[in-house]
């Protein structure tokens, strides 16, 4: 079992020393203070430019990933907190604002390391059999661009629609 596997399982530790469920507790201000978590709860293929210890997806991971309700369902969790961070929230049908979106969101007004970590999770979802999520997220942003709320740059907007549907 890989040390991503063990982790998501709960069973290990990200290179910090940290469980899943102790950075799920972080609060916002730990969530944008800490730059070396997201690559833990978000992993990609290829290695990470600003935590080198940050694990790698291999095909069996997504395919464990794939085939493991259990391990989606977490996903799904760590997605949760990741939205709640930035003042969106997942209901049954679409992701939306929060009661107090405007708070957070200069997440989405100035352009930052934020917008990256979003990329990250868009094509994380995806490639870990989730990917009706990162749709969902995708489409709450543009709808929140789209509407003044969010002032996302065109080039984001697109790394964002390449990550969620890569053939774009």
């Amino acid at each position: 079992m890989s040390r991503l596997i063990e982790f998501y399982r709960g069973i290990g530790t990200d290179n910090a020393g940290r469980t899943l469920s102790q950075v799920w507790d972080f609060d916002d201000d730990a969530m944008e203070y800490h730059h070396d978590f997201i690559q833990w709860l978000f992993p990609l293929r290829e290695p990470s430019q600003f935590n080198r210890h940050a694990p790698q997806l291999t095909e069996s991971d997504i395919a464990e990933f794939r085939a493991d309700p259990d391990l989606r369902d977490r996903l799904l969790r760590s997605l949760d907190r990741f939205l709640l961070f930035l003042g969106l929230e997942r209901t049954k049908n679409e992701i939306a604002p929060r009661p107090g979106f405007p708070t957070r969101s200069d997440i989405l007004r100035i352009p930052n390391h934020n917008w990256l970590r979003i990329t990250r999770v868009l094509h994380c979802l995806r490639l870990l059999g989730i990917e009706d999520q990162g749709r969902k997220l995708l489409d709450c942003l543009e709808k929140l661009e789209t509407e003044g709320r969010a002032r996302i740059t065109p080039d984001t907007l697109r790394y964002w629609r390449e990550a969620t549907y890569p053939q774009c």
